[in-house]
């Protein structure tokens, strides 16, 4: 297998389950050095044993909150200090909010029922974590003129109605950034690009979901879909982080099997 990360330095945020976990595992398949950054310690640290021991790749683990400037900063720092730069950040760490069964607007917490701290927390953790990863990366990214910055969207950004206020409009706030950030740092080398996915069976989802796989399935997607796992979304990601993908910057890329096609 061609290894399409190899020399490569990567530091994944929420790296300890689900989508981050899984892009964590590939991309240390593919010959990249991992830094894990996750609030789960023995979950984290777990996880990156357990893939060194698969690959034969240096994959380490740091307890970070993204929501935290000091931790991130400490994050970056981190890895730039075990590997001496950094090539790859997957801004992935995210949270849902509220419980809520997902993509059933009739079960949705609606504009009165919102909780504004939890509206507050959802942008603390999704937006301003992403904010803070791509703040502290640039630092390090800028001076050398190359790297690439990706994060973990929603199909939410393409369709309306499937999820709580708080959980869609901060997925359209990482969209913004994307964007922002892909015209200003564009001139220094550096891509950014977010990924959208569609109903991934991951563990956030089924605390947050209120039902099990099966259930889940008939709700969300057409019969002719399969349920979406977090190593296919680690695929997509492997694949924009890659050099195949150096001309790709500023894309909100929905991978949703066209289902938002039709429920837009």
């Amino acid at each position: 297998m061609a290894k399409r990360l190899q020399g490569k330095v990567a530091l994944i945020t929420g790296g300890a389950r689900g989508i981050g976990a899984a892009a964590a595992r590939l991309f240390s398949q593919h010959g990249a050095k991992v830094l894990i950054a996750d609030i789960r310690s023995e979950l984290g640290n777990s996880v990156a044993t357990e893939i060194q021991s698969e690959s034969g790749q240096p994959v380490s683990f740091v307890e970070c909150d993204v929501s935290s400037d000091l931790d991130m900063l400490n994050a970056v720092d981190a890895v730039v200090s075990m590997h001496g730069k950094l090539d790859i950040m997957y801004s992935n760490a995210g949270i849902a909010g509220e419980r809520f069964e997902f993509f059933n607007k009739d079960r949705a917490p609606g504009i009165l029922s919102i909780d504004p701290q939890v509206f507050r927390k959802v942008f603390d953790v999704n937006v301003y974590g992403s904010f803070l990863a791509a703040k502290h990366v640039a630092r390090v990214m800028v001076p050398k003129c190359s790297g690439t910055i990706l994060f973990t969207g929603s199909a939410v950004t393409a369709s309306y109605g499937l999820a709580p206020h708080n959980y869609t409009a901060s997925k359209h706030a990482v969209v913004g950034l994307t964007k922002n950030l892909c015209v200003e740092l564009g001139q220094f080398g550096i891509r950014v690009n977010c990924i959208s996915p569609y109903a991934v069976m991951t563990p956030m989802a089924a605390e947050f979901a209120g039902c099990d796989e099966e259930a889940y399935k008939k709700r969300v997607l057409p019969d002719h879909l399969k349920l979406m796992r977090a190593e296919e979304v680690a695929e997509v990601a492997l694949n924009m982080v890659s050099d195949e993908s150096k001309y790709i910057c500023g894309l909100n890329l929905l991978v949703d099997g066209g289902v938002c096609l039709k429920s837009a």
